[in-house]
């Protein structure tokens, strides 16, 4: 394994330690979701410039494009949440609640 590949997978595996380990705002877990989704664009990106595909040339830009709207849409559920519940703490959060 190159130093490259290496460092890409042990940012992501950082990252999944991160959202998996501190949840305790919706800040955080949206930050480490996006993390992940950068190391996996990166990985996408290479692994295209490797192949030297033009077939799969599209696919790390659909990624992104997919990452960009997880991030819109995950602002627009911290907004919402901090304006119903007045803070981003997940504690605070519960389905069961109306």
């Amino acid at each position: 394994m190159s130093p490259t590949h290496y460092l890409i997978s042990s940012a992501f595996l950082l990252s999944f330690l991160g959202l998996s380990f501190h949840r305790t705002h919706l800040l955080s877990l949206l930050l480490c979701l996006e993390a992940m989704m950068l190391t996996l664009f990166i990985m996408l990106s290479l692994w295209t410039l490797e192949l030297d595909s033009s077939i799969q040339s599209s696919t790390p830009l659909l990624m992104l494009a997919f990452s960009a709207c997880e991030a819109s849409a995950g602002l627009a559920l911290l907004v919402a949440t901090a304006r119903t519940h007045g803070t981003d703490h997940l504690k605070n959060l519960s389905l069961l609640q109306c």
